[in-house]
């Protein structure tokens, strides 16, 4: 059955691939630095494939009835217009015989063919404004493609990623990644459970549907600080299209949905201890560590540059603590600035840190994207649930270092006392915003007048 799902994938994106360049369902947040060189080269050719890939199969003829009657035999249903597309696939909603509503992943025809074409010119374009430029340094573009973008295409290797992380983060219920359906599942064609929702961004469906934009926007938090900075595997595209939100109908429970697994980034140990702890040392604004372990990720004397791009905030605001006050207009007026100006060092940066670096700085931008559009930029959760993925990441990696019990034991003491402190923190911010914590002071105050 997956080779006959196989062989209809191009029928079906065929019949609907003029949707994409039609604009009707491209998103934008798809052509994210990686693929952006290779949009560009290959957009042509693509739409001159899809408007001529059936003239190998005529319409009305025995053969394009045959394609036809064998997607009413793995389907009982198959809607072709899609339901989103992107530079290398689009997605159709389709019912099985048994009655399951299924999501069909399917990858536009010739992409694989032509992606290490659109490698090689990319290359060459880059050479050529190397030429131009030499202060620019855009290598690392074509790098990252070469390796990512035979990952992207593999529709097997972006089912394991989806049931990894569906195991890895088991203990969040409110995390929903859709099953896959191995038995017509294919390189080129995914089958996987159906789920719908609102874009992550929605904050008026949110409102809408009773769902609260706070806790949505500190569950991604959490999410994506537990694959960071724990576990050392992070899904790398969380533009809104991929991750939705849902009100569970029987619990009330907003649901977070977690869609298009194809780019995953895995961080090496030493790579993700250094980084916690310069998020660690961001958080409590100290300057000599964050001096440190930007050094040591290769950001060299353009450490100030890189503790800014990490957390698009000015050096004044990571001076004085990128948790103490939330980001203003004018502050947002400077970075932008700002980041004109410094184009060549950042170009420089982005040469010099780890090839792991790159997708993480990425993947920073579109999730403090969302956090824009649901005005929930830099609130103080957020860098809370930072911390304790930071010490329980760092306390597990010092444990399996060593090798003295009494050592071990001290070490779990420490992660449980601070993550006392972070708690009770969380509960003085919590008392402090609440019509509770405002009658505690009211009636605190009103004893130490009665008493003076």
């Amino acid at each position: 059955m997956a080779r006959r799902a196989l062989k209809l994938a191009s029928l079906a994106a065929a019949t609907s691939g003029i949707y994409l360049y039609g604009n009707k369902f491209l998103d934008p947040n798809d052509f994210g630095v990686v693929r952006v060189g290779r949009a560009i080269t290959t957009t042509a050719v693509i739409t001159y494939d899809y408007l001529t890939s059936l003239r190998s199969v005529p319409y009305g003829s025995e053969e394009y009835d045959f394609l036809k009657s064998q997607i009413k035999e793995l389907f009982l249903s198959f809607e072709d217009t899609p339901l989103g597309a992107a530079s290398l696939a689009q997605v159709h909603k389709a019912v099985l015989q048994d009655g399951r509503t299924v999501a069909v992943k399917i990858q536009h025809p010739k992409v694989r063919a032509q992606s290490s074409k659109d490698i090689l010119l990319m290359e060459v374009l880059l050479l050529v404004v190397k030429q131009i430029f030499p202060d620019f340094e855009f290598m690392w573009l074509v790098e990252e493609a070469k390796k990512n973008l035979p990952l992207e295409l593999d529709f097997l290797n972006e089912g394991r990623n989806a049931e990894k992380v569906a195991h890895m983060l088991k203990n969040f219920e409110f995390l929903k990644v859709p099953r896959i359906y191995w038995e017509l599942s294919t390189r080129r064609v995914l089958l996987m459970e159906f789920m719908e929702g609102g874009q992550v961004n929605d904050r008026a469906y949110m409102e809408r549907n009773g769902i609260n934009v706070n806790e949505i926007s500190r569950n991604l938090g959490k999410l994506y600080s537990e694959m960071i900075f724990v576990n050392g595997f992070v899904h790398c595209d969380p533009h809104p299209g991929n991750v939705l939100v849902k009100k569970c109908p029987a619990s009330g429970k907003a649901h977070i949905i977690l869609l298009d697994h194809g780019l995953y980034q895995v961080l090496s140990e030493s790579f993700r201890m250094d980084y916690c702890r310069l998020w660690q040392a961001l958080i409590k604004a100290d300057m000599k560590r964050v001096q440190k372990y930007s050094r040591r990720l290769g950001a060299g004397d353009l450490y100030p540059l890189f503790a800014c791009m990490l957390t698009a905030r000015s050096w004044e605001s990571v001076n004085r603590g990128i948790d103490r006050s939330p980001v203003s207009a004018s502050e947002d007026v400077e970075i932008r600035s700002n980041a004109a100006a410094y184009l060549p060092q950042i170009t420089q940066l982005l040469n010099n840190v780890p090839r792991q670096m790159l997708l993480l700085l990425k993947t920073n931008d579109l999730l403090r994207g969302i956090e824009s559009a649901l005005h929930t930029r830099a609130s103080a959760s957020s860098f809370l649930n930072m911390s304790r993925c930071c010490i329980r990441a760092v306390s597990t990696y010092q444990r399996s270092k060593s090798h003295s019990l009494y050592r071990r034991a001290q070490i779990s003491l420490t992660e449980a006392l601070s993550l006392w402190q972070i708690n009770l923190y969380e509960l003085f911010l919590w008392l402090k915003g609440s019509q509770l914590g405002n009658w505690v002071i009211a009636l605190l105050s009103q004893m130490h007048h009665s008493m003076y």
